[in-house]
């Protein structure tokens, strides 16, 4: 195989290449909050953590029904490494997962779990009250809400700058057009895979919001409510997860052995590919100049939309190669996908 070795000298500034989509952190750590440190209470925060995890790594809120699950529920402990109570206020109990004993418990449960690398989402996050209107910004109080619920979903987020331009720009009107065309061009700054524009009010008490999310070409939309902005904020992200999820989880039985060719890599690009790839259980088969060869285990659907992250396209590339300068041949066996940036 030929090593990518002048890839080794390349300037470091291609490691500085925009990437959207990258492995979420902490997704096997939960904090749960507690009223006190009564055993009764801790047993009672091990099996909401495992819910969460459960919704985390699944994305369907019906894998809690699954009879391994909620044998599982009555001793969350087998598949936890361990856990503490936080000296912070309101106090919480914060519980660590073992990776391999709880990804080997959902899928010997039979359930479809979803890979740490999942698209970031950029929130365009409208507040309203009858007294006020306001977009939600990274660096305001309100944040916490959204990225607490972000954490508990396990959905990368991103928050605007909220400055007053995009003030102006997030209106109750463009965060309800059916296409974002308004929003993309203040988007793009922030290097995000989808778009989520929603429209939470404070209605007799309790909170109601409207959501869209755009990702690629596809459009999602619902709605949810909660007695609270973080009850709300919990609704429409744990429902966001779940329409994102059957996109990018592995299902049992519908991997298969396939090869995807990617052309126009570079140093930057192969190190992100390996990670995209590393659930499907990828490895680099051969290297030739910008021309990269992975055998995979997966089905072309879920292939295709987690390449999608990293914003290849399908197909063979129009580029010559660097060394023959002949056409790149498309390859005849169906087993082999092709990709290029």
């Amino acid at each position: 195989m030929r090593v990518i070795a002048r890839w080794l000298v390349v300037s470091l500034s291609l490691l500085c290449l925009p990437l959207a989509a990258q492995p979420l952190s902490g997704l096997y750590q939960v904090r749960e909050p507690v009223a006190s440190q009564q055993p009764e209470e801790r047993d009672a925060a091990l099996k909401r953590a495992l819910d969460t995890l459960v919704l985390r790594l699944t994305g369907d809120p019906q894998a809690l029904q699954n009879p391994a699950v909620v044998a599982l529920r009555s001793d969350p402990q087998q598949i936890i490494s361990r856990y503490a109570y936080e000296n912070a206020t309101p106090q919480a109990l914060l519980v660590e997962f073992d990776p391999s004993s709880a990804e080997r418990s959902m899928r010997q449960a039979g359930l479809a779990l979803w890979s740490a690398n999942r698209p970031a989402i950029l929130a365009w996050w409208l507040n309203e009250t009858s007294e006020s209107s306001a977009l939600v910004g990274d660096a305001q109080p309100a944040a916490s809400v959204l990225r607490n619920a972000a954490v508990r979903s396990g959905l990368p987020l991103r928050l605007p700058l909220a400055d007053l331009d995009e003030q102006l720009l997030a209106t109750a009107e463009n965060l309800a057009a059916p296409q974002p065309a308004a929003l993309l061009p203040a988007s793009a700054r922030y290097n995000a895979d989808a778009l989520l524009a929603v429209q939470a009010r404070e209605v007799d008490g309790q909170w109601q919001a409207q959501w869209q999310l755009w990702l690629g070409e596809s459009r999602e939309q619902g709605s949810a409510q909660g007695a609270d902005q973080q009850a709300v904020a919990d609704a429409v992200l744990q429902a966001v997860s779940a329409r994102l999820a059957p996109r990018f989880v592995s299902q049992p039985g519908a991997a298969q052995a396939l090869q995807i060719q990617v052309q126009g890599a570079n140093l930057a690009r192969y190190a992100q590919l390996q990670g995209l790839l590393a659930p499907f259980a990828g490895r680099l088969q051969r290297a030739d100049g910008e021309q990269l060869l992975f055998s995979v285990q997966a089905s072309p659907e879920q292939l295709r939309a987690q390449l999608a992250l990293a914003q290849l396209q399908e197909g063979p590339s129009a580029a010559l190669d660097a060394e023959s300068a002949a056409p790149v041949p498309a390859p005849v066996n169906p087993n082999v996908l092709q990709f290029h940036w």
